[in-house]
C-alpha cells in the first residue's frame, strides 16, 4: 500500500470514528432527555395536593318520619399548582393547562368513579350533576388570575382543581340521628370499608404556553388517609421531581 492509499484509509477511519462519536453523543442526549425531560421550562409544576373525605347527598324522596335519606359519596379533590420559573429569561405566558387521557387504572370494589369539574354556579364548588362531569379531558384557559369556577388559571401561574368521586357507596337512612358529619366518618354508616374504596387514576398534564407546549404523565391513588376514622385525609406532594415533562 502506497502513501496515498494509506492517507486515504486513515481519513476513512477518522471520518467513520467521528460519525460513531456523533451517534453516541446523540444517543446519550436522547436517553438523558427521556430520563430527565425538560430542564428549562417557563412554568413549573410545583405542588399536587389531594384532600379526601365524604359527604351525603340528600334524596328527594325523604319519607315521613325520616330525618336523613342520603346517598353517600367519597370525594377526592385534586389541586395542581403551576408557578412561573424565575430563572427562565424569555417572556412567556400560560395559554392553557389541560388534563387529558384521564383513565381509571384501578377500579374500587364498591361504588362508581365519576370525575367532576368545578361548577360555575353559586354555592358549593362541586355538584354531582351530569353537566359538570368530565369524560377524559378538562381544559383551563390562561387569564389574569385563577378562577376554578370559570376554568381559568393565571397566565403567570396559578392553581387548577378537579374532583375524582366514588359515587353511590350506599345509602344512609335514619330517623334517629339529630346531627351527622358530612365527612369520611359517614362511610361507616354503609357496609364499605377502606379497602373497598381504593382506586387509582392516570392522566396527562399539558402546560401550553405562548411559545411551547410541555406534557407529563401523572398517577394518583385514592383515597388518602384513614378517612373512615379520621374524617379527612390529605396528601401534599411538594417534591415533583419524578414527574417528567417533555416538549410536544
Amino acid at each position: 500500500m502506497d502513501v496515498k492509499e494509506k492517507k486515504h484509509v486513515i481519513k476513512s477511519y477518522l471520518g467513520l470514528s467521528a460519525l460513531v462519536i456523533i451517534f453516541i453523543l446523540v444517543a446519550i442526549s436522547i436517553m438523558k432527555y427521556e430520563v430527565e425531560g425538560e430542564k428549562n421550562m417557563p412554568f413549573l409544576l410545583s405542588k399536587i395536593m389531594v384532600i379526601s373525605t365524604a359527604e351525603g347527598v340528600s334524596k328527594e324522596e325523604v319519607q315521613e318520619g325520616q330525618k336523613w335519606n342520603l346517598d353517600v359519596m367519597q370525594d377526592n379533590d385534586v389541586y395542581i399548582t403551576i408557578n412561573k420559573n424565575e430563572e427562565y429569561k424569555k417572556e412567556d405566558m400560560i395559554e392553557k393547562v389541560i388534563l387529558e387521557n384521564i383513565k381509571i387504572t384501578k377500579v374500587p370494589k364498591k361504588g362508581t368513579v365519576k370525575i367532576y369539574m368545578p361548577n360555575s354556579s353559586a354555592g358549593k364548588v362541586y355538584e354531582f350533576k351530569q353537566e359538570y362531569e368530565v369524560i377524559d379531558r378538562l381544559e383551563y384557559n390562561g387569564a389574569m388570575q385563577s378562577n376554578p369556577k370559570t376554568l381559568e388559571i393565571g397566565n403567570q401561574g396559578g392553581m387548577i382543581q378537579i374532583r375524582f368521586a366514588n359515587t353511590y357507596l350506599g345509602e344512609y337512612v335514619s330517623s334517629n340521628d339529630d346531627v351527622i358529619k358530612h365527612d369520611g366518618t359517614l362511610i361507616s354508616k354503609t357496609d364499605a370499608n377502606l379497602e373497598d374504596l381504593q382506586f387509582s387514576v392516570n392522566f396527562d398534564l399539558i402546560i401550553k404556553t405562548k411559545n411551547e407546549s410541555y406534557k407529563a404523565n401523572i398517577n394518583l391513588d385514592f383515597p388518602q388517609g384513614d378517612i373512615i376514622n379520621e374524617g379527612t385525609g390529605t396528601m401534599t406532594k411538594d417534591d415533583v421531581s419524578n414527574i417528567i415533562f417533555k416538549r410536544i
